[in-house]
């Protein structure tokens, strides 16, 4: 994207973020993890990727050289450049960041072993 773009980028992301903020977190969800969720911001961008209401623990899988996610019980491709490259994962499984409107925010690979 453009950086000509990217204030336009960042109201759309603004809106859906303050939007779907009032959608309830994922059942057992740690208030303590929301600062994190908080903090995570798309590469390139640095628009956050939202809060602990759009970000989930998925389930993930490698395609050759892409990741994929289960998105509503459907395998959808993690475009490489929503891909959070060394964060460090407190929630240990991988971690999708996506809205309806939006798609695809954010995504964290799960803890490495």
């Amino acid at each position: 994207m453009s950086p000509r773009y990217w204030p336009a980028a960042a109201a759309v992301a603004g809106l859906a973020c303050a939007t779907v903020a009032k959608a309830d977190p994922p059942p057992n969800a740690d208030p303590a993890l929301a600062p994190w969720y908080q903090g995570l911001k798309q590469p390139n961008t640095g628009i956050s990727c939202c809060s602990i209401a759009d970000c989930r623990a998925t389930d993930y899988r490698t395609d050759g050289d892409h990741y994929e996610v289960l998105i509503n019980d459907k395998w959808t491709i993690v475009p490489k450049d929503k891909v959070l490259q060394h964060v460090d994962n407190p929630i240990g499984r991988a971690v999708v960041c996506w809205t309806p409107a939006l798609g695809i925010m954010c995504f964290v690979r799960a803890t490495e072993i």
